[in-house]
């Protein structure tokens, strides 16, 4: 979900000048909450949360009408609707999120085989091969909003531009249901009045770095030096800033997205201090981080975790494997060692468990295999998820004590892959 309100927009006139341009993104508006509209009419310009209304649920997503109260993703559910009281919390069925999302790629795709999807709801696609075919790229932009809203009901933002970092900026400050184009000789002058935060991969901290030195627009920092924003940021950043602010980005759109990463968390009813029971919720994450790696053929060579106190303190901890792996009781075991090294003192409100630097997996196993036993097992629960359902069958440290009272997650949710 984007952070912003869908205040301060800038679109362009129907007659706008693409030249030089050839790259879209193009950005679902307030997805999740849109779909839940499409569903039920009656929340249409309502103030939505989408996420558990229950105990200590957490906001995936809202409407535009709920962001100007400052609702944002991430944040908890009795804070969100503290800020808009008269906020709807809703929580459609992910299927419908996922068979929507196949709807507008299907179509994004009839307009050009080159698309490059970032997540459920936006994609970059190289238009440069499809003027013949549809016209110029603004032309093209515009008659894929147009499509998009006849034949599914939801509403797009597009940014045009010649690269995807000037593309990426362009849709988000269209936002909502706009369209921006950037024609290549406008570029500078669209981007030195941005801040900082705006360019791609400038987080948090790195802004701060920046802004502590007076430099706060983009045009501050074409007025730097180059080896004064490597002091800054380090040489890597430098480089990458000190390009993207020129708007020199020679990424192509990629079709074949590799996932990044595989992850799950929860958040309890109540904070947690007791080892063993956040053990077993740990153990619990890592077979579904293995199972959904084991579904889509990957291994992970780095396990990670993340651990939230209950004074909203969040710490992240990672761990490179000798070898990648899927096998739940592998990640387990390296999630729970990474858990035991921090030093807890307070009640931990949130546990994840993530597998990155995915590679696909091995085709063959080795002569000796230190996990053939754990597979076989897996392998096993897996064809019984497949019969049954998810939790079916499921380890028997799991059950029991541990599992009952307030320990149980009230907000059981997937760490989308990135």
């Amino acid at each position: 979900m984007g952070r912003g309100d869908g205040t301060g927009r800038i679109v362009s006139r129907p007659d706008a000048d693409d030249t030089g341009t050839g790259i879209l993104h193009v950005d679902m508006d307030a997805f999740f909450a849109s779909v839940a509209v499409l569903d039920d009419p009656s929340l249409a310009g309502k103030p939505l949360i989408i996420g558990g209304s229950e105990g200590r649920g957490v906001v995936s997503s809202a409407s535009y009408e709920a962001r100007r109260y400052g609702v944002k993703s991430a944040m908890p559910v009795a804070i969100a609707l503290r800020m808009c009281p008269t906020a709807i919390v809703v929580n459609p069925p992910y299927h419908r999120y996922t068979e929507m999302s196949r709807q507008v790629m299907a179509i994004f795709h009839d307009v050009t085989p080159l698309v490059e999807p970032l997540s459920i709801d936006e994609a970059f696609l190289d238009v440069r091969g499809a003027r013949r075919l549809w016209g110029s790229p603004g032309t093209i932009a515009r008659d894929l909003r147009a499509r998009v809203k006849a034949e599914t009901g939801l509403t797009c933002s597009i940014g045009v531009a010649a690269t995807k970092h000037v593309a990426k900026m362009a849709s988000t400050i269209s936002k909502p249901d706009g369209l921006l184009v950037v024609a290549e000789a406008d570029t500078e002058a669209f981007l030195r009045p941005r801040s900082v935060r705006a360019l791609w991969g400038v987080g948090p901290k790195a802004a701060e770095a920046l802004e502590s030195r007076g430099i706060r627009l983009i045009s501050d920092i074409l007025d730097t030096p180059r080896p004064a924003l490597d002091r800054v940021l380090g040489p890597a950043m430098g480089e990458r800033i000190w390009h993207l602010s020129r708007g020199i980005d020679a990424r192509e759109v990629h079709t074949g997205r590799s996932e990044k990463s595989v992850g799950h968390e929860e958040t309890f009813h109540t904070d947690i201090s007791d080892t063993r029971t956040l053990h077993v919720e740990l153990r619990r994450l890592a077979d579904r981080v293995g199972a959904r790696l084991r579904t889509q053929q990957y291994e992970a060579a780095t396990i990670s975790i993340k651990v939230r106190f209950s004074d909203f303190t969040t710490l992240s901890r990672s761990r490179t494997l000798p070898e990648p792996t899927s096998v739940g009781q592998r990640i387990g075991d390296a999630a729970i060692e990474l858990f035991d090294a921090i030093d807890r003192r307070q009640a931990v409100r949130l546990v994840g468990v993530r597998g990155e630097k995915l590679k696909p997996a091995a085709m063959a196993a080795t002569l000796w295999d230190d996990d053939a036993e754990w597979r076989r097992v897996e392998g096993a629960l897996d064809d019984a998820t497949t019969r049954f359902g998810r939790g079916a069958v499921t380890r028997g440290s799991l059950l029991g004590p541990s599992r009952g009272g307030g320990a149980l997650p009230t907000n059981p949710r997937p760490s989308y892959d990135h």
